[in-house]
């Protein structure tokens, strides 16, 4: 079976749970097609694996303008019926979306792009990652006929603006649905038809099996901890840096690596100078997956006080390198934290709660730290294993293609 990925921007730093699944398909038997929207340059990027990755895709928006409009003119010519329809249904998501309809007849180029590209390939499924613009692409260029669609939607972004990307439209139209959680399936269950929900599958983010069978290190009797993320409102890094300054004025020891880069870099840099924590913060910038593992194991929890989430790939990589967590409650955060057992959660945007969290991460000792990584770890193996989430995933393409040759 082939078949092609389609997402907005591939390969990128934070999407290496992409480049997990892709590879986990290839090795059962699946030939995927790598294609990004935008195009993203070799040298931005930390990982060679990435790199690697980068090489093997197309860029839609890369291939130029002239192709662009030269495949809209051509299907307009050749599959008129299937463009007026497909140009309908660009009019109708573009007129309620926040993206405004410019912006959608240049996803309906795109589709059409796509859409050469694809049976030039002769594949006939699509997988989008994500719920916004890739899914809207591949839902136009399904329109134009042959082409069937899939995707897999992470949240936030899609249960904030739900209406406004067609989210209700993607999800009818589509042979399946993947949330990533159950809390994930559950928002997507509001947004259709109760027909619909059969279509709404699982499938968690994973890590390589190399990744998970790593021998578990005890935890390091250091007072620092480390927060892995890009640095933006969401993630709650500024109450992460007010949190360590209650813990410092207390007289408590303690230290934050910070690692990632992002548009609130700025603003947690001048809190930082603000209140003298200058000593006790660091902020690496974008990190390659071998330096975010160092970071971890060097520290004594990992830290991720977010207000909005789908799952984070993080946290599995903490547990998976035996470094338990502090979070909240939000999205499926809880569905692989277990409070007091692999770690704590806490309110989101509760500062007291995140300092007391930390806290305790600080004064209880190192083997009962090490013993509820331990558990952590075996919830990751059970639960977000990239091969055995690749089965599940496979399973779905081959029964789209049963049904599809019944029909």
């Amino acid at each position: 079976m082939k078949i092609a990925y389609l997402i907005n921007q591939y390969p990128k730093i934070s999407h290496s749970f992409i480049r997990r699944e892709i590879l986990a398909l290839e090795e059962i038997g699946i030939e995927v097609d790598r294609v990004s929207v935008r195009r993203i340059a070799p040298a931005d990027l930390a990982d060679e694996a990435d790199r690697l990755e980068c090489q093997r895709t197309r860029s839609l928006l890369g291939a130029g303008l002239l192709p662009l409009l030269g495949s809209a003119l051509g299907l307009g010519f050749t599959r008129f019926p299937q463009f007026l329809q497909t140009l309908g249904l660009t009019l109708q998501v573009g007129g309620r979306s926040h993206r405004g309809l410019v912006r959608h007849f240049a996803y309906l180029l795109e589709a059409c792009l796509l859409w050469r590209w694809l049976q030039a390939a002769g594949i006939s499924h699509i997988h989008a990652h994500f719920g916004t613009n890739s899914a809207t692409v591949a839902m136009l260029c399904a329109s134009l006929g042959n082409i069937s669609y899939s995707f897999t939607v992470h949240g936030p972004e899609e249960f904030d603006r739900p209406d406004t990307i067609a989210l209700p439209e993607k999800i009818k139209r589509a042979s399946f649905v993947v949330a990533i959680s159950s809390y994930g399936k559950s928002q997507l269950y509001r947004w259709c038809n109760v027909e619909q929900w059969p279509k709404i599958q699982v499938v968690h983010c994973a890590l390589a099996a190399d990744y998970l069978k790593q021998e578990i290190t005890p935890v390091p009797d250091v007072p620092q901890f480390v927060c892995v993320g890009r640095l933006c409102e969401q993630k709650g890094q500024l109450l992460l840096v007010q949190a360590v300054q209650h813990l410092r004025n207390k007289g408590v020891t303690v230290k934050l690596v910070l690692v990632g880069d992002g548009e609130l870099r700025s603003p947690i840099e001048n809190l930082i100078q603000r209140y003298q924590l200058t000593d006790q913060i660091t902020i690496t910038g974008w990190a390659s997956g071998a330096v975010v593992q160092h970071h971890l194991l060097t520290s004594r929890v990992m830290v991720l006080p977010s207000f909005a989430e789908g799952l984070p790939v993080v946290i599995m990589e903490a547990f998976a390198l035996g470094r338990p967590v502090i979070s909240t409650y939000v999205a499926g955060i809880p569905e692989l934290v277990k409070p007091g057992v692999s770690g704590w959660l806490v309110p989101a945007g509760s500062i007291p709660d995140l300092v007391e969290a930390m806290q305790a991460a600080l004064e209880i000792n190192c083997d009962r730290l090490t013993a509820m990584a331990a558990a952590g770890q075996q919830a990751v193996q059970q639960q977000h294993n990239a091969q055995q989430e690749a089965q599940k995933l496979a399973q779905h393409f081959y029964d789209r293609n049963r049904d599809k040759k019944r029909s």
